[in-house]
């Protein structure tokens, strides 16, 4: 079972991550190409500006508004990616298969943003029971996305601290990861891909026709 989870069922996860991503951009591509107002207003000043005030933490008025909610969303997010790609299991693993290696987060580190994303998770599952204007616009598949996207770390956590059968949570830690991976492309967590150009064109909207800010 280890053999087919971190070979074959790797290879499967980045292929349908991979193509689904690129046919995911291609769909996105040809729908604004019929919508007829994309193309025209995308402005690259007005667009920037806009994406770089949402990824800079509290340079959007929004973010100032609910200072919680962007704390945890950056951390969770930051987490998120970096963790995976500079976690030494991780490195060494792609290292022995293909043999590029870069640095990595001591051990330390990656415990502490393991348990960043997880906090996250119960953070986001106990605010959309309790936030009534968030309840509203969940839906049973967003507890879903949110049990995927938390799977990776709470079982990559407990096989770091030796809970359980080492062997079995490792193996379900993979499955996990790869589960996500392939979720990613067709599920709301694609955002990763569509939130620069959704965001640049908001902010096109917004400044080049409206002459407003949309942060």
């Amino acid at each position: 079972m280890y053999d087919f989870v971190s070979g074959p069922l790797v290879w499967i996860a980045f292929i349908v991550f991979i193509g689904g991503m690129i046919l995911q951009f291609l769909r996105m591509l040809v729908a604004a190409r019929k919508d007829k107002v994309v193309y025209p207003y995308m402005s690259l000043k007005h667009g920037l500006n806009s994406l770089l005030h949402w990824i800079i933490p509290f340079a959007a008025k929004n973010m100032r508004m609910r200072y919680e909610m962007t704390i945890v969303a950056f951390a969770f997010h930051l987490s998120l990616v970096l963790l995976p790609i500079f976690l030494t299991a991780h490195v060494v693993m792609f290292s022995a298969a293909w043999g590029p290696s870069w640095p990595t987060v001591s051990e330390g580190i990656a415990d502490g943003l393991t348990i960043l994303v997880i906090l996250a998770c119960v953070f986001f599952f106990i605010r959309r029971l309790m936030m009534p204007d968030v309840r509203f616009v969940t839906f049973a598949s967003d507890y879903v996305l949110l049990a995927i996207a938390a799977a990776p770390f709470v079982t990559g956590f407990l096989a770091r601290m030796q809970c359980f059968d080492y062997h079995t949570m490792v193996i379900i830690h993979m499955i996990s990861g790869c589960l996500m991976l392939m979720a990613i492309p067709f599920t709301r967590l694609s955002h990763m891909l569509f939130f620069p150009f959704t965001r640049a064109y908001m902010g096109s909207e917004f400044g080049a026709v409206r002459h407003a800010k949309d942060w």
